[in-house]
């Protein structure tokens, strides 16, 4: 009796192994909860309908969430498997103001510039003394904003001025600009309000705006823009996940990436990097 009972509890012990393996496999039969908003969430319905995720063996449904901390919270609590939508730095200082529900980053997508928009004026050298800029009210967008206005010769920030700076980082103003913070998905809508707005090319895109054509100045793919290069995302626990990893290199695929550039104009320039290059 003791020896069949031994039998029945390793079968037993067996079964368990393998439920539980299933559980912790989610992705590896059941289909990828890919998050995201505006633009990107478009590319993300086209790559989940693509010949070339099902040639990668990869089930896909694509949830909208508009909100950018909503997005990251539903990422580590489950709902969303990987998320698509944000920068570098904006992760980054996600997981600083987060500490006990972190993401993990999957891999590099895009750059997509940040403008300076206007109504009002045509070129960088007719912005009045005094004039209004409206900056987005996220750390990460306001950091990456100010080094904007910086590299447009507008500002100038203190030499250690991090993803977390703001306006009280800067150290010469000799055009004596005024800061107004808004919800950074508002920007087209405020132009006729105020005199320069500051905004993403996804917003941008939103509000009708071409980035390369419309903007009085924008970002550029360099080593000073690096941190503000598009991610993929995951839960932290889920960062070694082989079918979460598959996704980078589904979206540069060559005919999805051909699709991109053509349905965006451009404005979402591709980085194929490791994720080390952030590092350097």
């Amino acid at each position: 009796m003791r020896k069949y009972r031994k039998v029945l509890v390793g079968i037993l012990a067996s079964l368990l192994l393998v439920v539980l393996a299933g559980c912790g496999n989610k992705s590896a039969d059941g289909p990828i909860t890919v998050g995201s908003q505006g633009s990107d969430l478009q590319i993300w319905e086209h790559i989940a309908k693509s010949k070339q995720a099902k040639d990668a063996g990869l089930k896909i449904q694509v949830k909208e969430i508009t909100d950018g901390t909503q997005l990251n919270k539903a990422t580590t609590e489950g709902q969303v498997d990987v998320n698509a939508f944000q920068s570098w730095a904006y992760y980054q200082a996600y997981n600083r103001e987060n500490p006990n529900g972190k993401l993990a980053a999957l891999g590099t997508t895009y750059l997509e510039p940040m403008g300076i928009y206007s109504k009002k004026f045509k070129k960088l050298d007719e912005i009045k003394d005094g004039s209004t800029i409206a900056i987005a009210n996220n750390p990460a967008n306001t950091s990456r904003g100010l080094e904007l206005l910086q590299t447009a010769g507008l500002i100038k920030l203190k030499k250690n001025f991090s993803a977390l700076g703001d306006t009280k980082d800067i150290t010469s103003n000799p055009k004596h600009l005024k800061f107004k913070e808004i919800d950074d998905t508002t920007g087209p809508r405020v132009l006729n309000d105020v005199d320069v707005v500051l905004i993403s090319n996804t917003v941008a895109l939103d509000g009708g705006l071409h980035v390369l054509t419309d903007s009085l100045f924008h970002e550029k793919l360099d080593q000073s823009t690096k941190d503000n290069v598009n991610i993929l995302a995951t839960a932290a626990k889920n960062k070694n996940n082989k079918n979460y990893k598959k996704l980078v290199k589904l979206y540069h695929n060559k005919d999805i990436q051909a699709w991109i550039k053509k349905k965006y104009y451009g404005t979402k320039i591709e980085v194929n990097k490791p994720l080390s290059y952030f590092d350097n």
